[in-house]
């Protein structure tokens, strides 16, 4: 029996620092384990007093902020299931999130400064808003009982061809963080470690509080706009001993910052996409460090690394994590679920065909490996665009085109860039009495903006006469990706 609320939380030391919270007025707080303890056993009674119970999903809609994290280990103590979502998120796609959960959820919990955007979701679940003294400051309860498949966090995929999966992982995937929490992070007892991932994603839980805290280490929480100069600044400040970043967070500051010396920082990690040997130069030189990449899915979990103290060779991912069993076949990585103490419980409502049968999990990613096992990251075998680190289906971007009265028919695919790796690209048929301009492409690229998260936007938009289509009427994706215009 299983609960990462008690087992690890509850189990620290209560005087050890659990996080550091800088806020956006420029707030800096510290909290120990016993005071995180404490206030996730009494969040978790606030839940249960609005009808939370075990296996009932709760949404979360909050920033990089301690109420996040609160929220999300009252969940764990309680066994209800946990939703977290990117402020980035627009009505829609919480809409679609709310409509792909069977059931739906059982109470959201927000911020205050995203009350509009939530309310235009039109959610049909019971809301707390923060701060809500009644929600954070209840009577604490104790932890429950759990096994390592049931139900603990629901995650969502990027889309190729339709809308985004709801992927459903189980108590085993906190406990089983501890490998690349040991193997790739390589954080210790009292060391600051900041993944600077936005609350959403599957990295930020991951790898902004769980892992650092199953090696006693402490996070460090940053509820503000990525802005290079202040993110280098507070790196030396607050001595950071490991940093988690995008890969384009990395060469962005190095490309438009003077990265300083770093004497207290002891490890550099990405993940996403792979990183260019100027970028890695650079940072090497400037700190002594080399960033040390790695690889996973939303379904898997991490399941490659560069270990602390292992050889980097530009471009790789590293090889798989101790235990993980990977290998490639004609082309596309494939692993063996068993292996991976991280891999997902299944898929959700329409979407649930589960994948804990033992059956190979194909990952959809085309790798090559070298001879000693080092792994590449060569592209997809879909169509999903990587871009900046965030993983963008097509259909959501091409959905909130053709919703504009300008355009007929859409398609969007990846376009080299020099800092992002990859943006999106839309191609854009339109309608009679409609002609290209500049001013139509902002137009269209706000007109996205506002539809969906805005990091989906096509920062490149083209216009043509007709799409390129089989026979049987798909886009020919591949023939414009390769026809950059």
């Amino acid at each position: 029996m299983v609960n990462f609320a008690r087992d690890t939380v509850d189990a620290a030391d209560p005087d050890a620092v659990a996080m550091i919270e800088l806020a956006r007025d420029g707030g800096r707080r510290t909290w120990s384990f016993g005071e995180v303890a404490d206030g996730a056993a009494r969040l978790a009674g606030g839940l249960r007093a609005r009808g939370v119970g075990r296996g009932d999903v709760v949404l979360t809609l909050i920033g990089n902020r301690p109420e996040w994290v609160l929220t999300m280990v009252a969940c764990f103590r309680i066994g209800a299931v946990v939703l977290p979502c990117t402020e980035q998120l627009r009505p829609a796609d919480l809409r679609a999130r709310l409509d792909a959960l069977p059931g739906g959820a059982r109470l959201i919990v927000a911020d205050e400064r995203n009350r509009e955007v939530l309310s235009a979701a039109a959610p049909d679940a019971d809301v707390a808003w923060i701060p809500d003294p009644a929600l954070l400051h209840a009577e604490p309860v104790a932890a429950v009982e759990l096994e390592p498949t049931d139900p603990c966090l629901i995650t969502f995929t990027s889309g190729t061809s339709g809308r985004a999966k709801p992927v459903l992982h189980g108590q085993r995937y906190l406990t089983g963080q501890a490998v690349q929490a040991e193997h790739w992070l390589g954080a210790g007892p009292g060391d600051v470690v900041w993944c600077t991932a936005a609350s959403g994603w599957s990295k930020s839980a991951r790898n902004v509080f769980i892992a650092p805290w199953l090696r006693g280490a402490t996070a460090l929480l940053h509820d503000a706009r990525f802005d290079p100069v202040e993110r280098l600044q507070l790196l030396v400040r607050e001595r950071v001993r490991v940093l988690c970043m995008a890969p384009t967070e990395y060469r962005v500051i190095s490309a438009r910052a003077t990265v300083p010396e770093l004497p207290d920082c002891r490890g550099l990690v990405a993940a996403g996409e792979a990183l260019n040997p100027e970028v890695l130069r650079a940072w090497r030189e400037a700190t002594g460090l080399t960033i040390r990449d790695g690889y996973g899915q939303t379904e898997t979990g991490q399941l490659t690394g560069v270990p602390p103290g292992g050889e980097v060779r530009p471009g790789s991912m590293g090889r798989p994590l101790p235990g993980v069993r990977a290998w490639i076949d004609e082309g596309e990585l494939v692993v063996d679920p068993a292996s991976v103490p991280t891999f997902f419980v299944g898929y959700l409502g329409d979407d649930g065909d589960r994948r804990d049968t033992g059956e190979v999990w194909r990952t959809g990613d085309r790798v090559r490996q070298d001879d000693d096992g080092y792994l590449f990251f060569e592209g997809r075998t879909d169509d999903v665009i990587i871009s900046a680190g965030y993983r963008i289906g097509p259909f959501e971007v091409e959905s909130a085109l053709v919703s504009h009265p300008a355009v007929a028919e859409a398609a969007a695919v990846a376009a080299p860039d020099p800092e992002r790796g990859s943006v999106v690209r839309a191609i854009v048929v339109l309608r009679d009495g409609h002609a290209p301009s500049d001013a139509l492409v902002r137009e269209l690229q706000d007109h996205v903006k506002a539809a969906t998260a805005p990091y989906k936007y096509p920062r490149i938009v083209d216009f043509a006469d007709e799409l390129p289509k089989t026979s049987s009427g798909k886009v020919k994706r591949r023939e414009l990706r390769e026809d950059p215009r």
